[in-house]
């Protein structure tokens, strides 16, 4: 990769804010949902569903470039790993399309499994080792937002 040193042991600054930035939504909006009242605890359960989407999406993204970036890899691999790197779009979609619990439960088991292939993927140095420093902390932000977004929900 280009402007990913796989031999950096440090999580990149611009890497650690952005990703704090991109966790604020899901705070904010499992704390609305739990404070919330009326038709703002759906819109805010709403939100968080529609966001994790997105996030969860962007997150296959990221496997993607490092699937494409990688320099030894074989025409099965590149196939597996793309195959794989899209999957998360296709599952957020699909949480899209149900109603709003089920939906929020997908995208939390989601994001565990993309954190286990993120995982897998450093393990087989195809990622930078900095890597699980970053997403182990966001994802932990995602699942716990996304857990109360469901316990709200069935508490209603």
């Amino acid at each position: 990769m280009a402007d990913t040193d796989h031999t950096q042991n440090t999580v990149p600054a611009a890497a650690k804010q952005l990703g704090a930035l991109g966790v604020i939504p899901f705070l904010g909006l499992a704390i609305a949902a739990v404070l919330g009242s009326g038709a703002w605890v759906n819109d805010a359960l709403v939100a968080l569903l529609a966001y994790g989407a997105v996030i969860l999406s962007f997150l296959g993204g990221i496997q993607w470039g490092f699937a494409v970036s990688s320099p030894d890899i074989t025409p099965r691999q590149m196939f597996n790993r793309l195959s794989l790197s899209v999957a998360p779009s296709l599952i957020a979609w699909g949480a899209l399309l149900l109603p709003l619990g089920p939906g929020l439960v997908v995208l939390n088991v989601s994001f565990i499994l993309v954190l286990i292939v993120d995982l897998r993927t450093v393990n087989r140095s195809g990622a930078p080792s900095w890597y699980p420093e970053l997403r182990w902390p966001l994802t932990i932000c995602a699942v716990a937002a996304l857990s109360t977004g469901v316990y709200v929900l069935f508490s209603l």
